[in-house]
C-alpha cells in the first residue's frame, strides 16, 4: 500500500467516525426492542423478573435499562451487568469470566438462550437480576442484529472534531430580551471552553434555533434539533410552550437537558442547577413557619396567569405535606385577597396590582414571593409593607467568591451584559459549567447515557456564584431551596433572615 493509499483510507476512516453509524431496518427494529423494549412489529415482548418470575411487559425492563444505551453497563443496587460488546461476548478464543463465571464465547444460537432462559454458554444461571425475555423469532434476530452493532452505535452530536449542543431561544416576543442574554453567557462559556482546548479535544459548537410563537412552532424546532440538526445535549432552553411535552420526549429520544427553565416535569435526562418558584416558595415557607407563626392560616395561594395554575396546585400540596391548614388556591381576578399570610406566583405588573388591590381594602397580610419575578415592583411599594414581604433568592452577594465574581465579570465585559437579569445570567453560567464537567466525566468515549450517569454524580459542586450543587440518582435539581430575605421600606433594603439549607421536597 503507497503512501497516497494510506493518506485515503485514514481519511475515510475519519469521515466515518465523524456521521451517525447508519443501522439497516433489521438493526433499527432491534435497537428500539433493546432500548424501549419493544417489538417493531407490534407483538407482544414479555420479561420475567427475579426468583419469583413476576411478568411484566419488557418495556418496563429493557436492557439498555441496567446495560446503559451504549451497553457499556451500569451499575445499580449493587449488580454490575457486564459490558454488550460483540467482541467481548462472541470473538476471539478461550474462555470470558464475568462475576465468578467462567464460560466459553457466545454463539448466536447460546445468545438467545440466554435472553430467553437465562444461561450462559456453559449453561450456568446468569444473575437473578438478568430478566428472561419471550419474544417473537424475528424480534430476536432483529435484537440479536443490533447486539452485534451496538459498540459502534455512537450518540448523534459526537463527532472526532466537535461536539454538537443545541438550544431553543426566541428571537421575539416577551422572552426575546432574556433570550439574548442567555445566548450571550452560553456563547462566551463556549468561547472560552475551546479556547482552552474543547473537551477531549472535541470543539463543542451550539446550535440555536427560534422555537417560535406556539406549540406547534416550538415542537417543530425541538424535533430539528434532536432530528436533523444531530445534537448530543440541550441547553438552557426558553420554550415555556413545551412544558407539557419536553420530558417525554426527551425520555423518547434518550437525550440529556442541563437548565430547565420552564416547569418541565421529572425526568431522568433534565438536570436544573437552581431551583424553581415552588422550591423557593417552600423554603419562605420553612421561615415563615417557625418565625411568623402563620401556618395555621388563614393563607392563600395567588397567581396571575394561567400557565402558572399547575406550580400553583403543586405548591398547595407541598404546604399540606408540611403541615399548613387549607390553602386556597385563586387566580387574581382584581378583588383584594381576605387572608393572613399570601404566596404570590406571577408578573411583577400584577404583584402591584394584589398590592393595591389590598391596601384599598385595608389589608396587610405578609407576602412572599420569589425575587425573580417580582423584582421589578417591589421598589415602589409603598412604606406601609417595610418588612411585610418576604422574598426567596437562590443565591445572594455572600455566596460569591472572588473567583466566582471576577469570572462572571469578564464574561459579562466580553459579551456586553451589565447586573440586569442577574438570575438568568447566573442560571446559564451553572448550566454550562455543570455540563462542561459531566462531558469532561464522561471521558472521551462518551455516550449520552455516560453524560447522565457523570452528571449524577456531581456533589457539591463550587460554581463560586451559588451555595454548592449536586446532583443523584433520583435527584436533578442541583439546588433544593433559597435564601429568605425581607424587604424594609423605603430604600429599598434587602436583608438575608434564612440562609439557604437543602429542603426535602416532595414529587
Amino acid at each position: 500500500m503507497n503512501r497516497w493509499q494510506i493518506v485515503l483510507l485514514l481519511a475515510l476512516s475519519v469521515a466515518q467516525s465523524a456521521q451517525a453509524l447508519e443501522l439497516n431496518a433489521q438493526e433499527l427494529a432491534g435497537k428500539r426492542l433493546y432500548r424501549e423494549g419493544l417489538s417493531a412489529t407490534g407483538g407482544e415482548v414479555t420479561a420475567w423478573v427475579g426468583a419469583a418470575d413476576m411478568q411484566v411487559p419488557a418495556s418496563v425492563t429493557p436492557c439498555a435499562g441496567c446495560h446503559g444505551a451504549d451497553g457499556q453497563g451500569r451499575p445499580e443496587g449493587g449488580v454490575r451487568p457486564p459490558a454488550l460488546s460483540w467482541q467481548r461476548l462472541a470473538l476471539g478464543q478461550g474462555e470470558r469470566q464475568v462475576n465468578g463465571r467462567r464460560y466459553p464465547a457466545y454463539t448466536e444460537a447460546s445468545l438467545a438462550r440466554a435472553i430467553e432462559q437465562g444461561r450462559d454458554p456453559a449453561g450456568q444461571r446468569l444473575d437473578p437480576a438478568m430478566p428472561r425475555f419471550s419474544m417473537a423469532l424475528s424480534d430476536r434476530c432483529n435484537l440479536i442484529a443490533y447486539l452485534k452493532r451496538l459498540e459502534a452505535d455512537r450518540d448523534p452530536g459526537l463527532q472526532a472534531q466537535t461536539l454538537r449542543l443545541g438550544t431553543l431561544l426566541p428571537q421575539a416576543g416577551e422572552l426575546a430580551e432574556a433570550a439574548q442574554v442567555v445566548a450571550a453567557v452560553l456563547d462566551g462559556s463556549i468561547q472560552q471552553i475551546n479556547e482552552q482546548g474543547g473537551i477531549h479535544g472535541r470543539q463543542v459548537q451550539l446550535v440555536t434555533l427560534d422555537p417560535g410563537p406556539d406549540r406547534a412552532s416550538a415542537e417543530q424546532a425541538l424535533q430539528r434539533l434532536l432530528g436533523e440538526e444531530q445534537v448530543f445535549a440541550l441547553v438552557m432552553p426558553m420554550a415555556p410552550a413545551l412544558d407539557e411535552t419536553l420530558a417525554a420526549r426527551l425520555e423518547q429520544a434518550q437525550v440529556p437537558l442541563v437548565g430547565a427553565l420552564g416547569q418541565a416535569a421529572y425526568s431522568r435526562q433534565i438536570f436544573e442547577p437552581l431551583p424553581g418558584v415552588r422550591e423557593q416558595l417552600q423554603s419562605v415557607a420553612a421561615y415563615a413557619e417557625t418565625r411568623l407563626s402563620v401556618q395555621q392560616g388563614p393563607a392563600q395561594i395567588v397567581y396571575s396567569e394561567a400557565e402558572q395554575a399547575a406550580t400553583a396546585t403543586a405548591l398547595q400540596a407541598d404546604l399540606r405535606r408540611r403541615g399548613w391548614g387549607e390553602v386556597p388556591v385563586l387566580r387574581f381576578d382584581g378583588q383584594a385577597p381576605d387572608t393572613l399570610a399570601l404566596f404570590y406566583l406571577g408578573s411583577a405588573q400584577a404583584f402591584e396590582q394584589v398590592v393595591e388591590a389590598l391596601q384599598a381594602a385595608g389589608r396587610a397580610p405578609y407576602l412572599f414571593a420569589a425575587s425573580s419575578q417580582v423584582a421589578g415592583a417591589v421598589a415602589r411599594l409603598p412604606e406601609q409593607w417595610s418588612r411585610r414581604v418576604f422574598l426567596a433568592y437562590p443565591f445572594i452577594p455572600s455566596d460569591w467568591s472572588a473567583r466566582g465574581r471576577e469570572a462572571l465579570t469578564a464574561l459579562r465585559a466580553r459579551e456586553g451584559l451589565d447586573g440586569r437579569q442577574a438570575l438568568l445570567q447566573v442560571g446559564a453560567w451553572c448550566s454550562m459549567l455543570l455540563l462542561e464537567e459531566g462531558l469532561k466525566r464522561a471521558g472521551r468515549d462518551a455516550s449520552r447515557d455516560k453524560l447522565v450517569a457523570a452528571l449524577e454524580g456531581l456533589h457539591d459542586v463550587d460554581t463560586g456564584l451559588t451555595p454548592p450543587l449536586g446532583f443523584g440518582p433520583g435527584r436533578r435539581r442541583g439546588l433544593d431551596g433559597a435564601h429568605v430575605v425581607i424587604l424594609e421600606l423605603p430604600g429599598p433594603m434587602f436583608y438575608p433572615v434564612a440562609p439557604y439549607r437543602r429542603l426535602e421536597l416532595g414529587p
